[in-house]
Formats: structure tokens, sequence, C-alpha cells
């Protein structure tokens, strides 16, 4: 994967992000319950979004299994009452501090270096969206259970 390199880049920041993504989420107007949730826990789950992205991003990972995590992550975060809005606008705030820090790494040093950054892009993209689908079906199966 041409954009490997990039992947490698963000995993081993996942701290640095995941501190960032806790700073703008637990204070952003869009997300309150975040506010007085456990922080260790929500750095932790951020981190290992960051920290394992090339294990999601991997074609060898089959869709499945990323269906399957998202669904149960989904169902996780129902039977801990986050409101589903929040819990959708958390995964928008991953991506956006994703590329907030690409963008601002200046890696951008000729157009291959362009092209990779576009192919990641598109990569990550799918996944948030595919990640963003099932973790709503995990959250609505619990809801319905709730019922």
């Amino acid at each position: 994967m041409i954009s490997q390199s990039l992947v490698e880049l963000i995993e081993k920041n996942a701290d640095k992000l995941a501190t960032q993504w806790l700073k703008d989420v637990t204070k952003n107007v869009n997300t309150p319950f975040y506010h007085t949730f456990q922080e260790e826990l929500l750095f932790e789950r951020a981190r290992n979004m960051y920290k394992y992205l090339s294990r999601w991003l991997s074609a060898s990972t089959p869709k499945e299994e990323t269906a399957k995590y998202y669904k149960k992550y989904g169902e996780d975060r129902c039977h801990e009452r986050f409101p589903l809005p929040e819990l959708i606008y958390s995964f928008i705030l991953f991506r956006r501090h994703l590329w907030l820090f690409i963008l601002h790494s200046g890696f951008y040093d000729s157009a291959y270096e362009l092209l990779r950054a576009m192919e990641l892009n598109n990569r990550v993209i799918l996944f948030f969206d595919r990640a963003l689908h099932n973790m709503t079906l995990g959250y609505e199966e619990c809801r319905k259970k709730e019922e």
C-alpha cells in the first residue's frame, strides 16, 4: 500500500492524537455526555483507534471482522448510555484529528506524497463509513433488546 508510511506515522503518534481528540470531545458542545465520562477510558479507546489503524485499513482484514468489532462497539456504548448522535460525532472527531495531524506533519513535499495521502484518505473514509454503519447497527440492536 502506497500510504503505509502515513499509517505508521499515525500509529506512532497514537498517544498524541488520542490526547488531542480527548481534549476536543470532552469540551465540544456536540458531545456533552463525553464531558463527564471517565477520561482514562475514553483516552484508551481513542489511542487504540489510532494505534491499530493499519489493522482496520489492511486488505487482509476481512470486512466481516471490522463489521463484527464495530457492531459490538456500538452495543457496548449503548449499554454505557452514550447517546447515538454523540457517538457518531465522536467518530467524526476521530477522523478530523487524524487529518489535522497529517496536514500539520509536513508530509506533502511532492506529488507522490500527496498521492499517498489521497490513497490513505480514501481508505480511511471507507473504514470510518463502515465502522459508523456497523456501530449504529449494534447500537440499534441493543436498544431494541432493551425495549
